[in-house]
């Protein structure tokens, strides 16, 4: 394991193609955009002699086409605040590591930290996701549309806090009842998704400790942050991150083409809604990779496999404009056939959580048992610190793992990688520290962010794992019917055209 099967690549465009590609109009009218005047460049040297430039106390540029985030002038301070440029840089590790002279785009990993720090002005931020609710009410009150939603685990534990609750209060039941009032056709539960992504990612992991068909270590794929900070920073790395989707991409995928089936319904009438805690969602929804159900079918009228995103915070917007009490709400289920989750996909949304889940599935897979109650509660990966490392011994092979959080700190994880590829065997990555529990798109219950709410969210995810009858990822019953049915098997043909995919180098030098 480890070296075995690893072949070190580095593939990146040639400095001179981007130069004569680059406007340097266009570039100024973007890159520098709502800048008042720059500092004096702040340059920074990399391991590999490259420089990168940020700009001290200036406002971080976003793009006027971002899908994600949207900054919003007249709530800004400017030159007296800064606060999205620090946490850009320093916990990010983003902003100032790039050279805008030569970058051709403006560089973003849509993470939306930004959003959550921004003080703004009179309690506004004028750091902010891009709006869609009016997008979504416009598909809820067209009768032409079958309109399913999908809700990530992190956004059951955030939501109350939108309506006076504390942080961490479970509010699954009146979540499902709300979206039904909002008048979404069915509600159905990213967790279904986040089991079928460990079947998918053990699977692959397993492949690649046994049949070294790809090298490791192998790095998660859910955070779509990390997907494009890789891209962007660290596109030598690309082989090494599982192909598979996030639980997000997975479900828009089976929803238009098994649920489709199942229901005898047409897919280009579908219409896939997520609710998640992250900003970066907007921006892999779109990504033109994301359309594996028009290629299933062979039709265009089918554009993307998840048609919108909203946060946490669009969907309190719509509740009460539309005078919704969610804490008024009786308990209510989600929809059957993608609805079922285990408590291993609860914990997806904590940092450590989804290396947590795939364990105890690889244990299975590498053992035929069940795994032991230490894998059940595998403290190493838990809590808030920066890396986590743990080994584990299954069937007498030692696999050593890491957990990271925060883009700054995967940043020193993978230049650690670069170095020494043999020192981890699989690694989990989450741009937000904490993990999708302190999403961009989350509540702005405290500004700053506060580590007292992450660990309440936290604690409540952990809690529901706890009290799950269920929870390992290949006894969820209707993950298993949609391999039966429809499927295969893991890494077969058509989950790998439905639920894989894969990456883009963005990296813009030789």
């Amino acid at each position: 394991m480890g070296e075995k099967g690893f072949k070190k690549k580095i593939s990146r465009r040639s400095f001179l193609e981007i130069i004569a590609g680059l406007g340097v109009t266009g570039l100024a009218g973007t890159a520098f955009r709502g800048l008042n005047g720059l500092p004096e460049a702040i340059a920074k040297t990399n391991r590999r002699g490259t420089k990168y430039y940020g700009y001290a106390g200036s406002v971080v540029p976003v793009a006027p086409d971002n899908p994600s985030i949207v900054h919003f002038d007249k709530f800004c301070k400017h030159g007296e605040c800064g606060v999205c440029s620090t946490v850009c840089h320093e916990k990010q590790g983003v902003f100032g590591y790039w050279d805008p002279r030569v970058a051709s785009e403006v560089v973003c990993v849509n993470c939306g930290q930004c959003t959550a720090y921004c003080p703004g002005k009179r309690g506004i931020p004028a750091m902010q996701e891009r709006d869609e609710t009016e997008k979504a009410f416009a598909f809820l009150e067209n009768n032409e549309y079958h309109v399913v939603v999908q809700t990530a685990p992190a956004v059951r534990v955030a939501i109350g806090e939108e309506f006076g609750l504390p942080p961490g209060e479970w509010e699954e039941g009146q979540l499902v009842a709300a979206l039904r009032r909002l008048g979404f056709d069915a509600v159905f539960d990213t967790n279904f998704a986040a089991d079928l992504t460990i079947m998918e990612e053990a699977t692959e992991f397993v492949k690649r400790v046994v049949y070294a068909e790809k090298p490791l270590p192998m790095f998660t794929s859910c955070c779509p942050g990390w997907v494009k900070f890789a891209e962007y920073f660290y596109p030598e790395l690309l082989s090494h991150l599982s192909s598979c989707k996030s639980p997000q991409q997975m479900l828009g995928a089976v929803a238009k083409t098994y649920y489709a089936k199942e229901r005898g319904i047409d897919p280009s009438k579908i219409i896939s809604i997520a609710v998640m805690p992250c900003t970066a969602k907007k921006f892999e929804a779109q990504r033109p990779e994301m359309k594996a159900a028009a290629e299933y079918w062979h039709n265009e009228e089918i554009t993307a496999d998840v048609d919108l995103v909203l946060t946490v915070r669009e969907l309190a917007r719509m509740l009460k404009a539309k005078n919704i009490d969610l804490l008024a709400l009786p308990e209510e289920d989600y929809d059957p056939i993608l609805g079922e989750d285990t408590g291993a996909a609860r914990i997806f949304g904590v940092t450590g959580g989804v290396m947590e889940a795939a364990v105890r599935t690889a244990y299975y897979f590498l053992t035929g048992e069940d795994p032991p109650d230490t894998l059940l509660e595998f403290t190493p990966v838990r809590g808030l610190d920066d890396v986590k490392e743990a080994s584990l011994n299954i069937n007498g092979a030692t696999i050593n793992i890491a957990v990271v959080n925060g883009l700054a700190n995967v940043r020193n994880v993978c230049e650690i990688v670069m170095d020494n590829p043999n020192k981890w065997h699989f690694i989990e990555v989450m741009a937000c520290r904490g993990g999708c529990i302190s999403g961009g798109g989350q509540p702005r219950t405290e500004v700053p962010p506060t580590d007292e709410i992450r660990l309440a969210r936290i604690e409540s995810l952990y809690t529901s794992d706890e009290l799950s009858q269920i929870r390992l990822s290949y006894l969820n019953e209707e993950v298993r019917a949609l391999y039966e049915k429809f499927l295969g098997e893991p890494n077969g043909e058509l989950a790998e055209e439905l639920l894989h995919t894969h990456y883009v180098d963005r990296g813009p030098v030789a």
